[in-house]
C-alpha cells in the first residue's frame, strides 16, 4: 500500500503548540485517503516550534496530490493551534510544500493546496477553482470594511484587537497596548514625577533637561545643543522626522510678501531674491493646511493654539539649507514676516511655530495618514481579493505583518475621542480628524511613488542640494524594492495581458481604490492595472510604503522631537503678531506644559521602538513562495539591499548627524509599530 510521509512544522510563538487532537486527509486528482490522526505514542506532538513526521499510509493510489485537509479537535481545553506549513513526501520520492502560517482554532478545519503560486486563468481543476473561490468567500466574511470615520479611508470591521482574526492579531496584545506603553516609557524616561503636572509651566529652557534622558553621541543630544541654529532648522526639513515638506520655491506667493530688500542679508551671494529663485536657491515650506484647524479644547484649563506658517529657506555658499523668513499665518495682515535679523527671541519663537506645524502635519499626515491608514487599505483588499496561492499575496503578505492590528490598537486607545492623542497634542479633540479629512483631498497616487513625488518638488538635483540623504537612500531603496518587484512578476506575468486578465488582481486593486480612496478619481489611484509596468510600480509604492517610508517618518522621533522645544506638541500663547515683544518667558509660557511635555516625550520613545522579533526588508522566513526561481530573486534582492548599507555606513563615519533611518537593516518589513 502506498505510503506518504507528512511532516508539520509548528510556530515558534507563544502558545503555538497544541495538545488537540490533530487529523489530514490527503486530497488527489484520483482519490481521497481517509482521515488520519497525526500522533505517536508517548510522544507530545505539536509543541511550540517542533518538526514533527508521520507516516500516512493509503489504500490506493491518490493521483497527483491537489489539497490536504487539516482538521483540530479539542483535547480538553481551548487550545489554538499555529501550524507554519506541512510537507508531504509522496511514494515517488517527490516533496510537496504546503504552507500555512496560520492559527487554527477549536474543531476548525482547513484546506492547503500546494505552495506554488498560481494565477487564477492557470487553475485548471474543478478542486482547485472551487478551493479558491471558497478561500475568497470566506475571507471577505472575514475581513469586512468599516468606515471609522466619514472621509477617512476605511479601515477593518473591528471594535479593539481582540474582534481582529486570529492570523492578523498581535502574538502578544501586551506588546502594542499603547497606554501600558507610555507608562512603561515614564518609568525608563523617569518622569512619572512630572506626568500629571498639567498646567505647571517650566522655568526656562534648562528645565526641559529634567525629563530629557542623556544618552551620549545620539541625534537627540546634539539636538538638544544645537536646536537654536538656523542650521539645525533648515537641516531637519531635509533629514529630520518629515523630510517630505521642502519644496524648491520658483515664486513667491502672494500671501507671502518676502520682498529683496527684507532677507538681503541673508543672501550670499550678494544677487537679487529673484535671481537666487532662478538659481534653484530658494526653497519653501507651506503649511496651509493647518488653515483653521480646531485646536485642543479638551482641557478647559489650557487653551492652544495651531498655526499654519510658511517659511522660506535659503541654500547658502556652503550648501546649507537656511531659514530667512517666516509668516506664521497665511494671511499677511497683522502677522509680521520674522527675519534672522530680528530680535533674538522674536526669531526664535518663529521658528518654534514652524516646528510645532511641522509636528502636527508629520504625526497626522505623513505618518498616520499615509504610512498606517494606508498600508491597511492594501492590507485588507489583499486578504479580500487575493487567495493565498495568488503570487501578489505571497509577495505582500509579509509587508503588511500587523498593520491592521496596530491601527485597531490605535483607533481603540490612540486617536479615539479621549484617547492618548487627545492628552498632548493641539491636534488632539478632532483637530486631526479634521487634518486627515484635508488631506484625503490631496493624496495622490503620484504623490506616494517616491521618483515622481521628489520631483513634483523639484527636489531631484543631488549636485544643487547635496546633502538630501533621505532622498539619496529612499531612492536607493525605492529601486532595489522595485527591481525585486520586476523580477517576481516577470516569474509569473509573460505579457500585458496576462495582466489585465487577471480578475483576483484587478479586484484587489479595484478594493483599494473603492474603499481606501472613496472612489476619488482626483487621487490617481488606478481603478485597473493594464500593463506589466504599471503592476510593477504599484506593487512597489505598497512595498516601500509599508517599509522604507513608514521607517524614515516613524523610527527617528524620539531623536528628533524628544527635545520638547524642538518639535512642541501644542502652543499655549498664539502666535506673536508684533515684533519686539517676545521674551525668553513668553516662549517658555507658549510651550507645552510639564504634564504634556512627559506625554509626549512618553509618545515619541514608544514609537520610535523597533517590535520584538522584527523582521526587517528583504527578510522572509515564512516561506510563502516555494518556487526557486522567486527564491533566487529574493536572494539578489537581500544582496541589493547589504549593498545599501554598505554605502550609508560608509557615508556615517565620522558625522555628527549620521543619517540611517533608511539604512535596510533598520527598515522592517512593514508598519508594526
Amino acid at each position: 500500500m502506498p505510503s506518504y510521509t507528512v511532516t508539520v512544522t509548528t510556530g515558534s510563538q507563544w502558545f503555538a503548540g497544541t495538545d488537540d487532537y490533530i487529523y489530514i486527509t490527503l486530497i488527489g486528482s484520483k482519490g481521497c485517503s481517509e482521515k488520519n490522526l497525526l500522533d505517536k505514542p508517548f510522544y507530545n506532538d505539536f509543541e511550540r516550534g517542533a518538526v514533527d513526521s508521520y507516516d500516512v499510509t493509503v489504500s490506493e493510489d491518490l493521483g497527483e496530490i491537489q489539497l490536504i485537509k487539516i482538521e483540530k479537535h479539542k483535547y480538553w481545553y481551548k487550545d489554538d493551534w499555529y501550524c507554519r506549513h506541512i510537507t508531504v513526501k509522496t511514494p515517488a520520492g517527490d516533496y510537496l510544500e504546503f504552507p500555512c502560517y496560520r492559527w487554527i482554532s477549536n474543531d476548525k478545519e482547513i484546506v492547503l493546496r500546494e505552495g506554488t503560486a498560481k494565477l487564477v486563468t492557470q487553475d485548471i481543476t474543478q478542486t482547485h477553482k472551487q478551493h479558491r473561490r471558497k478561500e475568497l468567500e470566506d475571507r471577505q466574511k472575514q475581513y469586512r470594511w468599516k468606515e471609522w470615520h466619514p472621509g477617512f479611508p476605511l479601515s477593518i470591521d473591528a471594535h479593539c484587537h481582540s474582534d481582529l482574526p486570529h492570523d492578523i492579531q498581535f502574538d502578544s496584545e501586551k506588546g502594542v497596548d499603547f497606554i501600558l506603553n507610555y507608562t512603561k516609557a515614564m518609568e525608563n524616561l523617569f518622569v512619572n514625577s512630572f506626568m500629571h503636572m498639567f498646567q505647571s509651566s517650566w522655568s526656562d529652557f534648562a528645565d526641559f533637561e529634567k525629563i530629557f534622558v542623556r544618552i551620549s553621541n545620539t541625534i537627540s543630544e546634539y539636538v538638544m545643543q544645537h536646536w537654536r541654529e538656523d542650521f539645525m532648522f533648515g537641516y531637519q526639513f531635509l533629514n529630520g522626522c518629515n523630510p517630505v515638506m521642502i519644496q524648491k520655491c520658483t515664486k513667491i506667493p502672494e500671501n507671502f510678501p518676502v520682498t529683496h530688500e527684507m532677507v538681503e542679508e541673508s543672501l550670499e551671494r550678494k544677487l537679487t531674491l529673484e535671481q537666487e529663485i532662478e538659481l534653484g536657491n530658494i526653497f519653501i515650506v507651506d503649511y496651509e493646511l493647518l488653515d483653521g484647524i480646531s485646536a485642543n479644547k479638551t482641557d478647559p484649563c489650557t487653551i492652544q493654539y495651531i498655526a499654519a506658517p510658511i517659511c522660506l529657506l535659503y541654500k547658502n555658499l556652503e550648501n546649507k539649507i537656511m531659514p530667512i523668513a517666516i509668516q506664521l499665518d497665511l494671511k499677511p495682515i497683522k502677522n509680521p514676516i520674522f527675519l534672522p535679523s530680528d530680535a533674538q527671541y522674536d526669531w526664535l519663537l518663529a521658528k518654534i511655530w514652524v516646528r510645532s506645524s511641522d509636528f502636527h502635519i508629520h504625526q497626522t499626515v505623513s505618518h498616520l495618514l499615509r504610512s498606517h491608514l494606508l498600508t491597511e487599505v492594501f492590507a485588507i483588499a489583499m486578504y479580500r481579493q487575493l487567495p493565498a496561492v495568488h503570487p501578489v499575496f505571497k509577495l505582500l503578505i509579509p509587508h503588511v505583518r500587523f498593520t491592521i492590528a496596530i491601527n485597531t490598537k490605535a483607533r481603540e486607545q490612540l486617536i479615539c475621542e479621549c484617547g492618548l492623542f487627545d492628552k498632548a497634542n493641539a491636534t488632539g479633540g478632532g483637530g486631526h480628524v479634521e487634518l486627515v479629512l484635508r488631506a484625503m483631498k490631496e493624496f495622490t497616487f503620484e504623490s506616494l511613488c517616491l521618483p515622481s513625488a521628489i520631483k513634483m518638488r523639484k527636489m531631484e538635483n543631488k549636485e544643487e542640494i547635496p546633502y538630501y540623504f533621505y532622498r539619496d537612500d529612499g531612492m536607493k531603496v525605492w529601486d532595489a524594492t522595485l527591481n525585486f518587484a520586476k523580477d517576481v512578476v516577470d516569474i509569473y506575468y509573460d505579457s500585458d495581458k496576462t495582466v489585465s486578465e487577471d480578475s483576483e488582481l484587478q479586484a484587489f486593486v479595484k478594493d483599494v481604490y473603492v474603499y481606501g480612496l472613496r472612489d476619488n478619481e482626483a487621487s490617481g489611484f488606478p481603478k485597473t492595472l493594464k500593463t506589466k509596468e504599471m503592476l510593477v510600480e504599484y506593487l512597489t509604492l505598497v512595498i516601500f510604503t509599508a517599509s522604507g517610508q513608514h521607517a524614515a517618518v516613524n523610527f527617528g522621533q524620539y531623536d528628533w522631537c524628544s527635545w520638547i522645544p524642538n518639535s512642541p506638541p501644542t502652543m499655549r500663547c498664539p502666535p506673536p503678531t508684533n515684533k519686539g515683544e517676545v521674551t525668553i518667558e513668553y516662549i517658555i509660557e507658549c510651550l507645552p506644559d510639564r504634564g504634556r511635555s512627559c506625554w509626549h516625550l512618553g509618545a515619541v520613545w514608544a514609537l520610535s521602538q523597533f517590535q520584538d522579533n522584527e523582521l526587517f526588508l528583504g527578510f522572509y522566513p515564512d516561506e510563502h513562495f516555494v518556487e526557486k526561481p522567486v527564491k533566487k530573486a529574493m536572494a539578489k534582492f537581500r544582496k541589493n539591499l547589504e549593498d545599501i548599507i554598505s554605502f550609508i555606513q560608509d557615508r556615517n563615519k565620522n558625522k555628527k548627524l549620521p543619517y540611517y533611518y533608511l539604512s535596510p537593516d533598520r527598515i522592517p518589513n512593514s508598519v508594526a509599530v
